[in-house]
């Protein structure tokens, strides 16, 4: 047992360090920053997800509780939530973004050669979206419907691995085929148009016309939402 260390601490040694601070330089992520560092923004924002901490304030009250250990979790001094709320409002989001891209990408080379249970050589990619629900009269910007709020989560998943290639937000009624027209650079595969049946499970339930126009030259998309039925019936393909 590795005594003296967080779980938290450990989790985050495997973390690169160095593309992170890459990616703050690329951006000028310190230039005002004081008493909070773009690193300790990631560390209480990882904090929050890996502990399902639901508001800002439920992140700065579990932190203060650590109060004697945040120096072990890699913080220098307490968070306030109004630091964490300005951190989040002015930073550049770009930094994450790309320190994202850069653990995806190492994530994907430990999984290249993994099984997906269908015999393809190519990578297999499924698209999903969620909808997130708002209060209407906190966030008028993002009108659903007449008297609710809502944004949308897309999600492109990497099947070797289960990694996501992207992960995209809108309002809540963009439909997902919006979505990957604008993200196809990242399916970079040529689809083999002679394997039997991969075809007809392109983004069955978008619409055929739609299938048609973007399945050319790229790697065989699943929408989730027909993915068991497709994995039922895999072995006939």
């Amino acid at each position: 047992m590795n005594a003296g260390r967080t779980v938290f601490a450990q989790l985050l040694e495997h973390l690169p360090h160095k593309e992170f601070h890459k990616c703050v330089d690329r951006y000028g992520g310190e230039r005002y920053a004081k008493n909070f560092s773009c690193w300790e923004q990631y560390l209480a924002m990882a904090f929050a997800q890996l502990t399902y901490r639901e508001s800002l304030r439920d992140i700065a009250t579990c932190l203060r509780a650590v109060g004697g250990k945040l120096c072990h979790l890699g913080f220098r001094a307490s968070v306030a939530r109004a630091t964490l709320a300005d951190a989040n409002e002015s930073g550049d989001w770009r930094i994450f973004a790309d320190f994202a891209q850069t653990l995806i990408a190492t994530a994907r080379r430990l999984y290249a050669r993994e099984a997906m249970g269908v015999d393809l050589e190519q990578r297999l990619y499924a698209l999903d979206s969620t909808t997130i629900d708002l209060c209407l009269g906190l966030f008028p910007w993002a009108r659903f419907r007449r008297r609710k709020a809502a944004v949308k989560m897309h999600t492109l998943l990497d099947l070797r691995g289960n990694i996501p290639a992207f992960v995209h937000v809108t309002d809540g009624k963009v439909h997902d085929v919006n979505v990957l027209r604008h993200h196809l650079q990242h399916l970079r595969k040529v689809h083999q148009r002679n394997e039997r049946g991969i075809e007809s499970l392109l983004l069955r339930g978008v619409g055929e016309r739609r299938a048609r126009q973007i399945r050319i030259g790229i790697a065989p998309v699943i929408h989730v939402q027909n993915f068991l039925r497709i994995g039922r019936g895999c072995h006939d393909l």
